[in-house]
């Protein structure tokens, strides 16, 4: 235990020998005098200065000799409770105090040691301090060379700490510099209560009188701790201030050694919620405690996961969902093949339209998950809010069970919004359906949908609260039972659900949030239990710019949908997965194409170059191994002129339409897709081209 530098008589040869010298030297200038005889004027007068000069230079080298200044009450605390070695030392080198780890290591020399050779000296550091600075420097004790931080500790005082032989070390952070700052400029509180650096602490601190910190109580405690832990008087058992679970996990940390140095999390009685860092050092049978709050730290740190995990989990649905779309849509065109041999009436009829109604789930499902992840293909265009759920509105009665009343209620000056017609009808149905299952679980009861313009104030105060400018909301509430507390951080998580098993995938409000996000918008709940819940959906409003809206051109004829699925051109169709290419490619020629296939980005520049001027359309992958789709396109555009390119993928057009900036006679067709839609599409392309 580190204790106050008290002033005892020691023993210091330099000042020995200075004294005898000064004595001597004093001696030796009174000779004269004296053989003068004292008798005479000058002669007294010679003495009588000696004298005085005497004792000036004796006071001069005791006071030189003792340390410059008493280390104060609450220093021997401090670094006591610092377990790497630490001393506080004035501008002049001399040692005020210093705690047991600095002792062992450096001695107990009243002087900082000599800096080492290999580092900045001790005398800059010192400097540097005094402007406020930390600073490092290397000091040489016990034949070992230790690396040394300096930092400013109030006025003309220094704290030194050792951060191991040749080792680097972290700096105090501003927050510990002010601690330590307000620590010195304290005033000492009055006798057996905290020292002056407790007392003067932002955080909780206690001084107890006990063996077990937990069963010990309260002799004293600062302001901070009322504030941290809602208690803290005098006679209290400090461990009520302890969650029970969170102390009974403590004691055991407590009891293995982990507390020592080292802080000890634990969860507050009067709000469990509230995180605490614990630390405690022990001192002649008591207890020094002080209590951290870091609840925000902690909420932070749990966010962050999330967002991670979210992350995490969104690229893998994406990826799952592309190898899934090409395996869907292998599927798909085989079911096509099959059902020209297999025709209605066919014995095995019945069974492929099953298959193709299971594979047409399954491809619904992967919609949910690339929504999920927002990486699904997005056709944005301006919708009034009232009449998109006006319309909708019939489709949801139909939904809804004769036991489930639904009401809606449509608000005023109603505005527009920039979304996907599909995905905000699939985020209003999931949160439609949501509310009918929670409410029929209890016997019965109402789902309301409510559309309004709400401004920025009441968009905060209904949960968004980053919201700029009017939006436009969506609300779907139920008068169920409401959402636990328990489950609200997890009611958006992928593949999370409450209900029974075999009655729900878990991407309901998973895809609802994928939607949202990708929208630009904000969703937020509002639940208690017993009295129902509410999710509100906000949008951006769509403002039109008058100056950007160009004059309305006349209406060009509708290309009506190619019946006529077969043609004639030459087809450049590039896909990595072979049970795609193959099938697709045999479909199409069975339709008058005359079709080149290729398995790769390079093999298919090699094809472009040796038929190059000759290709009328080239259909490609996106995402392959090695060449990618974009980059294929912008090298091999030279072989290809101005031939129309189609890609086809599991992955969004967001996703890399950045990457075909600059590029023309460019469309996109998502996965999957069947041999239908994939002919009407390359007739169209060829048509638009000739």
């Amino acid at each position: 235990m580190a204790e106050p530098q008290v002033r005892k008589g020691r023993f210091d040869p330099l000042t020995a020998a200075a004294v005898v010298f000064f004595l001597m030297a004093v001696a030796f200038a009174s000779a004269p005098a004296m053989n003068a005889g004292p008798t005479t004027l000058a002669g007294l007068m010679l003495l009588i200065g000696l004298a005085g000069v005497a004792c000036l230079g004796l006071f001069v080298l005791r006071g030189s000799a003792e340390p410059p200044g008493a280390s104060e009450p609450g220093a021997a605390g401090f670094l006591d409770a610092l377990s790497e070695p630490a001393a506080i030392a004035a501008p002049d080198g001399r040692v005020q105090a210093a705690n047991a780890a600095w002792k062992s290591a450096i001695g107990l020399a009243n002087r900082l040691p000599k800096s080492g050779a290999s580092a900045s000296s001790l005398f800059a550091a010192l400097t540097a301090a005094r402007r406020g600075e930390t600073a490092r420097a290397a000091i040489k004790a016990g034949g070992a060379e230790h690396e040394a931080i300096v930092s400013p500790l109030g006025e003309r005082r220094f704290l030194v700490r050792l951060t191991g032989p040749s080792a680097g070390g972290l700096a105090l952070p501003s927050a510990a510099l002010e601690v330590l700052t307000a620590f010195s400029g304290a005033v000492p509180p009055p006798p057996k209560v905290l020292d002056a650096f407790a007392a003067a602490s932002p955080f909780g601190a206690a001084l107890l009188d006990g063996e077990d910190p937990f069963e010990a109580k309260i002799v004293e405690a600062n302001p901070a701790l009322r504030a941290v832990a809602g208690g803290g008087e005098k006679g209290q058992a400090f461990g009520d201030l302890i969650d029970p679970a969170s102390r009974a996990d403590a004691t055991l940390k407590l009891a293995a050694g982990q507390g020592s140095g080292a802080p000890v999390e634990v969860r507050l009685a009067h709000d469990p919620a509230r995180i605490a860092h614990l630390y405690l050092s022990k001192s002649d049978g008591r207890w020094v405690a002080y209590l951290v709050d870091v609840s925000e730290q902690k909420q932070i740190e749990l966010q962050l996961a999330q967002s991670q995990k979210m992350q995490a989990i969104g690229q893998l649905a994406g990826g799952v969902a592309h190898d899934f779309n090409n395996l869907l849509t292998a599927i798909f065109m085989q079911l096509d093949v099959l059902a020209t041999r297999h025709p209605v009436g066919d014995p095995s009829y019945e069974g492929l339209n099953e298959i193709k109604q299971t594979s047409t789930r399954a491809a619904d499902l992967v919609r949910k998950l690339l929504a999920f992840s927002r990486k699904q293909t997005v056709q944005r265009e301006i919708l009034d809010l009232g009449e998109l759920i006006s319309e909708f509105e019939v489709l949801l009665r139909r939904v809804l069970y004769e036991d489930v009343k639904l009401t809606t209620d449509y608000g005023r000056n109603l505005p527009q919004v920039r979304a996907d017609r599909g995905q905000l009808e699939t985020a209003v149905m999931n949160l439609a359906v949501n509310a009918r299952d929670s409410v029929r679980a209890h016997g019965g009861g109402s789902v309301k949908i409510r559309t309004a313009r709400v401004t920025q104030e009441q968009a905060q105060a209904l949960g968004y609260p980053t919201a700029r400018g009017d939006q436009a909301l969506i609300e779907v509430s139920d008068d169920g039972p409401g959402i636990p507390p328990a489950v609200m951080d997890k009611i958006f998580d992928p593949f999370f659900t409450t209900k029974p098993v075999g009655e729900g995938t878990g991407l309901g409000l998973a895809t609802v949030y994928g939607i949202v996000k990708q929208s630009d918008g904000w969703i937020a709940v509002d639940s208690k239990p017993g009295e129902g819940a509410a999710f509100r959906i906000f949008l951006p409003v769509h403002i039109p710019s008058a100056m950007l809206t160009p004059a309305p051109a006349p209406a060009a004829p509708k290309r009506p949908v190619a019946r006529d699925l077969s043609g004639a051109g030459r087809i450049l169709f590039v896909e990595d997965e072979d049970a795609v290419r193959g099938v697709a490619a045999k479909l199409l020629r069975a339709r008058g194409y005359e079709v080149i296939e290729a398995a790769s980005g390079e093999e298919a520049l090699a094809l472009a170059e040796t038929h190059a001027g000759t290709i009328d359309l080239m259909i490609s992958d996106v995402v392959m191994p090695g060449m990618q789709g974009p980059d294929l396109l912008k090298q091999a555009r030279g072989f290809l002129g101005s031939a129309p390119v189609m890609f086809i993928s599991g992955y969004a057009e967001s996703e890399f339409s950045d990457l075909l900036e600059g590029e023309t006679n460019v469309s996109f067709l998502p996965k999957p897709i069947d041999i239908k839609t994939l002919a009407e599409r390359v007739k169209q392309e060829l048509q638009n081209a000739a």
